[in-house]
């Protein structure tokens, strides 16, 4: 029952929209699997060690370290204008005359850990409620929730990763394109809303 308490609490905050949802996604409409794997590598991974870090302690830090939310604002502001202004920017490919880009695993695996880290709203979620909601838990119970909350990433992204390649069959390259910038316009609001967060801080 604690694993599923976990599994269901780690849902409940990583389903709504986020910009690792998007990336996810986009990665597995765009690359499709296996390649969209790495994506759900990285971004599982990173989920993985905040909520760990914040079962350990770290929860902590984002309180007591003067600075730390407004930098991890800033950060996730910039980062997140960078995807959005190149997600609005996406062309459709002509596959007669046009050979899209092979986007190698490095690549691929910098962006979805940099969408994970630099991401102030989902280090919140991982470290600051997560970790906290592990840490409340008995003694016997916190390993088992742990793994509940864990295991809800690592379902989660392989699940919308899979939906995407799903997609990616049936949707046309034009109409990719007007995922991609859909998204981008998503990225840019979330990028506005670290702003305005960063000079409410001040």
């Amino acid at each position: 029952m604690t694993f599923l308490t976990g599994l269901t609490f780690g849902l409940a905050l990583i389903i709504p929209i986020g910009a690792q949802n998007i990336l996810v996604f986009s990665q597995g409409l765009s690359l499709g699997m296996p390649r969209a794997l790495w994506t759900v590598l990285a971004a599982a991974t990173c989920d993985s060690l905040l909520i760990l870090a914040g079962a350990l302690g770290a929860s902590a830090l984002l309180s007591q370290v003067p600075g730390l939310q407004g930098a991890l604002l800033l950060a996730g502001c910039g980062f997140l204008t960078y995807l959005g202004v190149k997600s609005l920017r996406t062309k459709v490919i002509n596959s007669d005359t046009e050979v899209p880009a092979i986007t190698s695993p490095k690549q691929v695996i910098s962006k979805a850990v940099a969408a994970s880290l630099f991401n102030p709203h989902a280090i919140i979620d991982t470290v600051g409620i997560l970790g906290a909601a592990i840490a409340a838990q008995s003694v016997t119970g916190r390993a088992t929730f742990a793994a509940g909350t864990i295991s809800a990433s690592w379902l989660w992204f392989l699940g919308l990763a899979a939906a995407a390649t799903a997609l990616r069959r049936v949707l046309t390259p034009a109409r990719r394109v007007w995922f991609d910038r859909v998204s981008g316009v998503i990225l840019c609001g979330f990028a506005v809303s670290f702003a305005v967060e960063f000079i409410r801080l001040w």
